[in-house]
This record gives C-alpha cells, sequence and structure tokens, in this order.
C-alpha cells in the first residue's frame, strides 16, 4: 500500500504516478509484477528456513532419517509460535490498509506501534510456556524415546530466536503495506541467504547436527528481524514505528485481534492438526509414518508459500480500493485473485500426485520412508485439487474486513472437520484413516468457502458495510 507523500515515490513506480493511483488504476498484471511478485519470492524464500533444515538434517549419515522425524514434531511448536504474527501481518496490515485508503496516516502509524508492543509481549509469554513444557509437549506431539532427543536439542535453541520470528514475519506485512515489495523479499532474502550458508556449517563442519540446524535458523532469523525494524524506524519508511505510537490502545487492539483472530486460528490450528494427525501415525504405524507426515508437510509449505505471498501481496490493492470505496475496482482485483490461486494450486496438485517419490527424495535418502511417502501422498493432496479458492477466498474476505466469515472458515476445515476426522476415521480405517482426513476436510472446506463467498460478496461491498470497519 501506499504510505509515501504525494511528492514521493514509492519503489517500482513510474514517474508521475504515485503508488494510490497505481492501486487504483494500473492494470492487474503490472501489480502483480510490482506487488505481488516480490511478495511471492518473499514467501518462497522464508520457507527455506524450515525446508533446508530438513532438507540437510534428512541426509545426515545413519541417523538422518529419526532425525528428521524428530525435527518434523517440533513442527506443533514452530507453526504456533509464527501463528502469532498471523496477528499482524494478516490482521494490523490489511486494517492499516484499509485507513490508508481513508486517508488517515496517523491512525495506521498507531496500528504499526500498537502491533509492535503487542508482538513483544507474545514473545514473552511463548518463550516462558514453550520452555517449561517442552518435553511432554513433544511427547504428545509425537516424539518417541527415538526422536525425543533430536527434537529437544532442535527446540530448546529454536525458541531463542522467537522475538526474531515474531518481529520479522509480523512487521515485513508493514513494508509490504507501503508499496515496498522489493524491500520485503530483501528481508527475508538475508535470513534465508545466511541460513543456506550457515546450516551445513553449524550441521556438519562442527559436527553439532540437529543443534547446528537450529543455531543457523536462529541466527538467519535475527538478521532478517534486524533489517525489518531498522526500514521501519529509519528514513525511508512512511509508516515509521514511534515512541507514542507503542502504547496499547484497546480500540485499536480489538480492532487487530478481532480482524487477525482468524488467520491465527489458521495457523494455530495447523499446530493442532499436527498434534492429532502424529499421534494417530504414532499409534496406527510408528516413527516412519510420522517421517512421512513431516515430507507432505514440508511439501504442502511449498505450495502454500506462493500463494501466500501472492495474496498477500494483492490483497493491500483491494483493502485500499474497498477503503477508498471504489467497488468495481475491488471486483476486478478478488476475482483475478480467486482465480490465480485456484490454477497453482491445481496445476501444484496434480504434479505431487504424479510425482511423489520424486518430492520425497529432497527431504530424505531412506529407501523405506521415500517408497511410504509414494504411497500416501497422492491420497494426503488430493483435496488440494480445488482448495485454490478457499486460498484465494479467505484473503479476500480478511481484505474487506470481514472478520468473522474468514473466522468461521478457518474454524470448519480444522477444528471442526479435520480434527475429528483424524480421530474418528483411523478407528475404521487404521492408519490410512488419518491421510484420509486431510483431503475430506479440504474438498469440503472449500465448497463451503465458495458458497458463503457468492452468498455474502453482495452485501459486503457496499457503503454500509465498509462504514462499519473501524
Amino acid at each position: 500500500m501506499v504510505i509515501y507523500h504525494m511528492n514521493h515515490q514509492a519503489e517500482g513506480t513510474p514517474a508521475g504516478l504515485t503508488r494510490e493511483e497505481q492501486m487504483a488504476s494500473s492494470s492487474i498484471g503490472s501489480l502483480v509484477v510490482s506487488m505481488a511478485f516480490p511478495a511471492i519470492l518473499a514467501q518462497l524464500i522464508n520457507i527455506l528456513y524450515s525446508i533446508i533444515d530438513r532438507i540437510y538434517i534428512g541426509h545426515m549419515k545413519g541417523v538422518g532419517a529419526a532425525a528428521l522425524t524428530g525435527v518434523g514434531v517440533t513442527f506443533c511448536i514452530t507453526v504456533f509460535i509464527s501463528a502469532f504474527s498471523g496477528f499482524i501481518n494478516s490482521g494490523a496490515a490489511p486494517l492499516a490498509a484499509i485507513w490508508l485508503g481513508k486517508k488517515n496516516r496517523e491512525h495506521a502509524e498507531k496500528i504499526l506501534g500498537n502491533s509492535v508492543t503487542f508482538l513483544v509481549i507474545c514473545t514473552i509469554v511463548l518463550m516462558a510456556f514453550f520452555y517449561i513444557f517442552q518435553r511432554p509437549l513433544l511427547y504428545l506431539f509425537g516424539a518417541s524415546d527415538a526422536t525425543i532427543g533430536y527434537a529437544v536439542s532442535y527446540i530448546s535453541i529454536y525458541l531463542i530466536g522467537t522475538i526474531f520470528v515474531e518481529l520479522s514475519l509480523g512487521l515485513n506485512a508493514f513494508i509490504i503495506c507501503q508499496g515496498q515489495s522489493k524491500t520485503a523479499m530483501y528481508s527475508v532474502l538475508i535470513g534465508a541467504i545466511a541460513n543456506i550458508i550457515l546450516d551445513p556449517v553449524f550441521i556438519f563442519a562442527f559436527g553439532l547436527g540437529v543443534k547446528g540446524a537450529a543455531i543457523a535458523t536462529v541466527i538467519s532469523q535475527a538478521l532478517s528481524a534486524f533489517w525489518v525494524v531498522a526500514f521501519l524506524m529509519g528514513k525511508r519508511t512512511s509508516l515509521k514505528i514511534r515512541r507514542d505510537c507503542l502504547k496499547l490502545e484497546k480500540g485499536i487492539v480489538f480492532s487487530i485481534f478481532s480482524l487477525g483472530i482468524s488467520p491465527f486460528i489458521m495457523r494455530a490450528t495447523e499446530s493442532f492438526i499436527s498434534i492429532v494427525l502424529n499421534h494417530g501415525l504414532q499409534v496406527y504405524g510408528g516413527d516412519l509414518y510420522v517421517g512421512s507426515m513431516t515430507v507432505m508437510q514440508s511439501v504442502m509449505q511449498i505450495f502454500s508459500a506462493p500463494i501466500g505471498g501472492f495474496t498477500q501481496g494483492i490483497s493491500p490493492v483491494i483493502s485500499y480500493n474497498y477503503g477508498a470505496g471504489n467497488f468495481a475496482r475491488v471486483k476486478e482485483v478478488y476475482r483475478w485473485m480467486i482465480g490465480a490461486c485456484f490454477l497453482f494450486m491445481f496445476l501444484a496438485t496434480v504434479t505431487t500426485i504424479l510425482f511423489p517419490e520424486w518430492y520425497a527424495s529432497f527431504f530424505t535418502d531412506d529407501a523405506a520412508l521415500i517408497a511410504l511417502v509414494g504411497e500416501m501422498m497422492p491420497v494426503f493432496m488430493f483435496g488440494m485439487l480445488i482448495f485454490g479458492l478457499q486460498n484465494g477466498i479467505q484473503p479476500t474476505f480478511l481484505a474487506l474486513g470481514q472478520a468473522k466469515i474468514s473466522l468461521f472458515i478457518a474454524v470448519f476445515r480444522k477444528v471442526i472437520l479435520l480434527i475429528p476426522l483424524a480421530i474418528i476415521l483411523p478407528r475404521f480405517f487404521g492408519v490410512m484413516g488419518v491421510y484420509y482426513s486431510e483431503p475430506l476436510s479440504d474438498i469440503l472446506s472449500a465448497v463451503t468457502a465458495t458458497v458463503l463467498f457468492l452468498c455474502n460478496i453482495r452485501k459486503m461491498l457496499s457503503k454500509e458495510a465498509l462504514a462499519k470497519i473501524q
């Protein structure tokens, strides 16, 4: 979004054309290039933190499969930690974009300041909780006596970097929100490159194994966080972190919470889902099956990252034009976004169904694990063929400030459908029931989201609905 004054130009903006004017009039294709494409790259780069860790760990001689399974179990904790940033990057940032559309930059900066304080408080609470309860939680999440050592070694170090995770993931959206998509991309690029370089150094050269992967990740996240904070406190930003905006205001916090609760639940429930899935796989299958889930969830991360970046880059256009009352422009953008999300996810999913073992080989050289993934991935990923519809619809609801509907969709898919199915189906189908639960919930949820969108979009695009956004 725009945050530059009229006499300033945002990065990549043609001479004589402000970012505001681009948002309101430029072609969707040009906006994809200028805003969405850098965000897509940023998201792809961002997942390299966990993906690179898993690739290196999975190829550790003699212990790769066990170590990969152990680190995979920590996914429940790392996802829950990153989920809190969803309040900010998917809640506060769209809200700030709407207020920018309303030409109220002062209020947008208050949202940024409150977001910083919120993230710091979350960090303190999360670090304390997970440090105290990490071992029993890891067993609950699917660790066994053979893998618990690897899990504890990784997460105990990872938790040190909690503050860096929250600040980099949460506040980077405010850089995108002001039209600085390339700068936002650099923030994660710095960290990812550092992680790629440091992982083999600490894991193999220093012989630290899983601990080395965690150390490399913390250092890399710190570099990203420092870049983001430095930018938002520097001279190149118009939405600036200001001391007088750091004090929490009840109304602002409530608005952030109301809009951010949906993306938080979407991400946080991934942790609870992993608990249920890993527990079921451990009970009905064993460590090898838990390892297969680590691989398949890693692949899903790879696919969800570009969609997340795309919607993060385009959503501000929806929010800004919505705040400005340009409903025709809003329709043009969300139609394009939903269609693109569906097409990408459909094509990506087809490749996993056709070449599952090829994907598995990136994460492990264990023949048994590769064979199991080859058998289970086509089943597990099948629902993703149409899930791209929800991938596009969900951020559209958020961009329009529709917290309640977005929250329902998030809860419906994961809490109402997936978790109960993952518990019930194994009683009838054994370990296969765990794998069946994912595609069934994905299909039912995508259909439901589509119906809700078609039934509510006309009412949402009205001056009455816009006036209710606080």
